[in-house]
């Protein structure tokens, strides 16, 4: 499951709406509205997201999380190395081959140590947090 689609399932069922009854008011398939949630397709058009948005009535903060957070899930990942050091090359390729055998708790500390290293280290912590897992409680 990508952050988009957890987010996107968090919020339709808080809503008590059925996944088929969103997907007729998007006029989408209720196969393509579950791939979205489960992560099984890329992150959505713009125009899918804004109409995600209108449907669910999310304005200011929660339309630009959602936003965020759709830019964050693509399921297939790549890596550009074309620019980067050896160093940098190494880790990516390290990453890829490690990544889900990572608990919790190091993917964290990653996304702390990415934080504070990057030029959005300006803003608050819990926000950036917030980006990455659909809310501010870590879901």
């Amino acid at each position: 499951m990508t952050p988009f689609g957890a987010r996107l399932r968090e919020l339709r069922a808080a809503r008590n709406i059925l996944q088929r009854d969103m997907a007729a008011a998007l006029e989408v398939s209720p196969a393509y509205l579950s791939a979205l949630e489960h992560g099984r397709r890329g992150a959505p058009s713009a125009g899918l997201i804004h109409q995600i948005c209108e449907f669910l009535g999310l304005i200011w903060d929660d339309a630009d999380e959602l936003k965020n957070l759709a830019r964050l899930s693509r399921p297939r990942l790549k890596l550009n190395a074309a620019g980067l050091t050896p160093e940098q090359t190494a880790l990516g390729n390290r990453l890829a081959r490690q990544l889900r055998h990572l608990d919790p708790p190091t993917v964290e500390a990653i996304h702390r140590l990415l934080d504070a290293s990057s030029p959005e280290a300006r803003q608050p912590a819990a926000n950036s947090r917030a980006r990455r897992t659909g809310s501010g409680r870590g879901s």
